[in-house]
């Protein structure tokens, strides 16, 4: 009882929630499930009915699912995207009650204490929960209970209302892991002749908790209401926008960037009180003819300063045709990510300094040209000359505090081209890109085994001596000589 009136719980549960979201985009027929891959080996991890009809399981292996059903169709299962559905379906369970929480992958929990009248009475407001789902393509279970381990026993072994009175009756022939013990500790209860709950609840507590800990008797006790378990519901995330109408509209640019300064100036607290920075803004200009115009700021590091934000902003709010006005302006910061708070002396301070110039000089170039067009080299840990090194964009990529090469390796690497020559010892003369150039200095050899667990057409010769050559011409290439099948080879040129 809380102040008068009685705790009633409601847990839904979603048996084909990842399958069933994606067969309300891309609707099939005949059995469909998701995959998932679990130590090398590809698992079905969601089944629609028809798959279920056939057969099939979760945690089956893919390659027997489809040998006992050669026409199930199957795709990778994106976690990311289940947990994104679930909390839409979270929060649109809140037209319910406002105490609503995430219960595992594929449920939900609500505390309808007081709302319940609101719907007529609890069937009444199951039914339409029910009729809702259906609508939009989903499968539940339903279970209505004092408590919450009550609850998610009845939606997951035996959907229905429990009455307010005693939970034990409306527990009491359901299997014991209806009260949300682990399957070692299920297993173990069943062999000693404990199959439903109410033999648990019969059985003395003293040997079962020498045996198993407090696990067991503490969710016997929270499903039966004998200890509390609260429903914590998930905070609303952040909203990361602001907006300004203004009371006469204004198209000179140094009116629209005053505006931007102010939005920045709010939204940019917000993000510090919060610890984050904003990594991609957009700021949409709407015009006295209900017409919108975007523009859309990609930053090269997550920031929340308004001073250093602005100035990027000036370049794409120039192009903006202002027509008859502008009369609101909202900004908003589409992604964000973690910026917390940095300890600062005077030495870091010169150093981020010109980080923040670096920054901001991407950002501005990344503006006419995209920020995955600006790229740097990060080494890579190969021996391998072309695979020492990797290019990444250098807006989502952090520059390495140091290269290690105990041997120096040329600036400019190109594929191997062939000359004429004999023997191990580099050659006196020899041509190269029609160029006749004769050594005055040799340095090496370093050999390099190729990485023979992976296939690469390249280091199908073998072995491969490299060799520094300075020629009298000035050239000063890299050179290599390949044992196992003879031949002469340039690759790269030192400056």
């Amino acid at each position: 009882m809380f102040g008068g009136i009685q705790r009633r719980v409601a847990s839904l549960w979603f048996p084909r929630l990842s399958s069933e979201r994606v067969l309300r985009r891309c609707p099939l027929n005949g059995p469909f499930a998701l995959t998932q891959k679990q130590s090398n080996t590809n698992r079905l991890y969601c089944l629609n009915t028809e798959a279920t009809r056939q057969g099939l399981h979760q945690g089956m292996s893919h390659s027997d699912a489809r040998a006992f059903c050669p026409s199930l169709q199957t795709a990778p299962v994106d976690l990311l995207q289940e947990q994104r559905f679930l909390q839409t379906l979270r929060r649109w369970a809140t037209r319910y009650c406002p105490w609503v929480g995430i219960e595992g992958r594929d449920g939900l929990v609500l505390d309808i204490s007081g709302s319940v009248h609101l719907f007529g009475d609890e069937e009444d407001m199951l039914s339409d929960m029910r009729a809702r789902l259906m609508r939009a393509g989903l499968s539940v279970q339903i279970g209505l209970a004092n408590t919450r381990g009550a609850a998610w026993a009845l939606a997951h072994y035996g959907e229905g209302i429990a009455p307010a009175s005693d939970m034990l009756s409306a527990l009491q022939n359901l299997p014991i892991a209806a009260l949300r013990l682990d399957e070692k500790t299920s297993t173990a209860l069943v062999r000693l002749g404990l199959r439903k709950v109410g033999e648990l609840a019969a059985a003395p507590r003293a040997p079962l908790t020498r045996r198993f800990g407090p696990d067991v008797v503490m969710r016997l006790d929270q499903a039966l209401g004998q200890q509390p378990e609260e429903i914590m519901p998930l905070a609303e995330a952040p909203h990361y926008g602001v907006r300004i109408t203004l009371p006469e509209p204004i198209g000179l640019i140094s009116d629209v960037m005053a505006g931007t300064q102010r939005l920045l100036i709010q939204l940019c607290a917000k993000l510090k009180a919060q610890d984050m920075g904003a990594r991609v803004l957009t700021i949409t200009l709407r015009r006295v003819d209900q017409e919108n115009q975007d523009v859309e700021l990609r930053l090269a590091r997550p920031l929340h300063d308004p001073h250093r934000i602005l100035p990027l902003f000036e370049r794409g709010l120039a192009e903006v045709d202002a027509g008859f006005g502008i009369d609101q302006l909202r900004l908003e910061a589409t992604q964000v990510m973690p910026l917390p708070s940095q300890q600062i002396t005077h030495a870091p301070q010169r150093h981020m300094g010109h980080k923040g110039q670096l920054e901001d000089l991407i950002t501005r170039i990344g503006t006419r040209i995209g920020l995955e067009n600006i790229q740097r080299f990060l080494p890579a840990d190969s021996h391998i000359p072309e695979r020492s090194f990797v290019i990444a964009p250098a807006a989502y990529s952090e520059p390495a505090s140091s290269w290690v090469c105990l041997n120096p390796r040329p600036l400019c690497l190109f594929p191997p081209e062939a000359i004429a020559a004999n023997g191990p010892q580099p050659p006196t003369r020899f041509r190269w890109r029609r160029m006749s150039l004769i050594t005055g200095r040799a340095t090496g050899p370093e050999r390099i085994a190729p990485e023979w667990w992976l296939e690469d057409d390249n280091w199908r010769s073998g072995l491969r001596d490299y060799w520094r050559v300075e020629t009298t011409q000035g050239r000063r290439l890299w050179l290599f000589y390949t044992p196992q099948n003879p031949g002469w080879y340039v690759q790269g040129e030192f400056p």
